[in-house]
């Protein structure tokens, strides 16, 4: 595994482990020992950066995530980074199978979450924490103040924003100097690359979510997969579609035309076509299952060229493709 730093000096394997899906949004959550046993292969495949949030869990248990990831990673701690969040919950009355999010990041809502937090995941401190989503309601100032507060207390050594823009990043940077945000970004989703240069220019690293636009870029799905519908987001997602399988084609062919180029699999070079791009993007894919965490982590060692990165981006900006999923919605506070 390689390392890159977000940051100043947030030190992280190249690519990290989005703990999520294994107890949540991505069918029935795997059975605890199970579970815990994922997160531990991770660690041994070289994986030291490990992303969960208090809210990825259950109906049963709506923290499930970080308590698996606090007993999995409690042996090795000092090894690790674990990355979680705060600010929001799910509107569990919908009946969705992506339930709406509701912001809270008001400081004695964070207060309260970091403490249930740093219990659960079996730790005295978080390494990197973000405030899930904006909250129209609590200035970003406001939330950076608290944070600037938590790193003074040692709760939390860095902070970060996910599903930011630029204004935001800025005004928070200025009250406490801000790590990384955490944002979606892949082949499929690009919008937001126009925040690169304020994030070279910040000295802030970017930590890509869904990087595999939930599994689509691995070129493993076809329009006869079938979805939970109960407890899998992608049985609501429009690239998973069959009408969408066939707007991608072209997509899928540019994959898998590089991939046998490079020796490599679809997953690997979407991967590694943003790891090339810039030196502080750090993917966090998700899986339940060793062999697709260890393709995972060989993309660090697959090496795009600028040409190679050009070439692909070209292409990407001169094709049709499907939407793709954007995120669950927002919902107002009651």
């Amino acid at each position: 595994m390689r390392y890159r730093t977000l940051g100043k000096d947030l030190k992280v394997s190249a690519v990290g482990f989005g703990c999520m899906g294994i107890s949540h949004a991505y069918g029935e959550p795997l059975e605890k020992r199970e579970a815990i046993r994922r997160v531990e292969e991770a660690v041994e495949l070289g994986y030291t950066f490990f992303d969960t949030a208090e809210v990825y869990g259950t109906a049963e248990n709506p923290h499930e995530n970080e308590e698996l990831v606090g007993a999995a990673l409690a042996p090795v701690r000092d090894k690790v980074v674990i990355a979680s969040k705060f600010g929001i919950h799910f509107d569990l009355s919908s009946p969705e199978v992506n339930k709406p999010l509701v912001p809270d990041s008001r400081p004695e809502t964070i207060r309260r979450s970091v403490e249930d937090s740093l219990r659960r995941l079996k730790t005295d401190h978080i390494d990197l924490y973000y405030q899930h989503r904006p909250d129209p309601d609590v200035p970003v100032e406001e939330v950076a103040g608290v944070m600037a507060e938590l790193i003074r207390e040692g709760k939390v050594t860095h902070w970060g924003l996910s599903e930011t823009d630029e204004e935001a990043v800025r005004r928070a940077h200025k009250v406490c100097p801000v790590t990384a945000i955490q944002n979606r970004y892949s082949m499929m989703a690009r919008w937001y690359e126009e925040l690169f240069p304020v994030l070279e220019e910040l000295g802030i690293g970017f930590v890509a979510f869904s990087p595999l636009a939930n599994g689509f870029l691995t070129a493993r799905y076809d329009k006869n997969t079938v979805f939970d519908s109960v407890h899998d987001y992608r049985s609501v997602m429009p690239q998973f579609t069959a009408q969408a399988m066939e707007e991608n084609k072209d997509l899928l062919e540019l994959l898998q035309g590089m991939a046998r180029e490079k020796k490599a699999t679809p997953a690997q070079i979407s991967l590694a076509w943003m790891l090339c791009k810039k030196q502080y993007i750090v993917p966090i894919p998700g899986t339940r299952k060793f062999g697709r965490m260890a393709e995972n982590a060989g993309a660090a060692d697959i090496l795009l060229t600028e040409a190679q990165v050009q070439v692909l981006d070209d292409a990407l900006d001169a094709m049709e493709m499907s939407e793709v999923f954007g995120g669950s919605r927002i919902a107002k506070k009651v």
